[in-house]
């Protein structure tokens, strides 16, 4: 991935994610920064995922199944902000 300062930083609620442990990027906070940083979201895009407490390195892909965009993770990166 690319360095994390230099992706695009995003609110997003990870407690909403798929049956995959993908995380849905179609809350209003994410929809806000998105519209905010003039993003349009296509396959494979690099996001710097962040909440009130955590953050991760994610990449974006769109769900036929639900239909939006969602972000594949890795739990395991997954980092507290302090």
């Amino acid at each position: 991935m690319t360095e994390r300062a230099q992706l695009p930083k995003i609110f997003v609620d990870f407690n909403n994610a798929d049956e995959q442990g993908r995380i849905r990027l179609n809350t209003v906070g994410t929809i806000r920064d998105l519209s905010r940083l003039e993003i349009v979201l296509r396959e494979d895009a690099e996001l710097l995922l962040s909440s009130y407490e955590l953050e991760v390195e994610g990449r974006a892909t769109y769900s036929d199944s639900e239909r939006i965009w969602v972000a594949s993770i890795d739990w395991n990166k997954v980092r507290e902000l302090h």
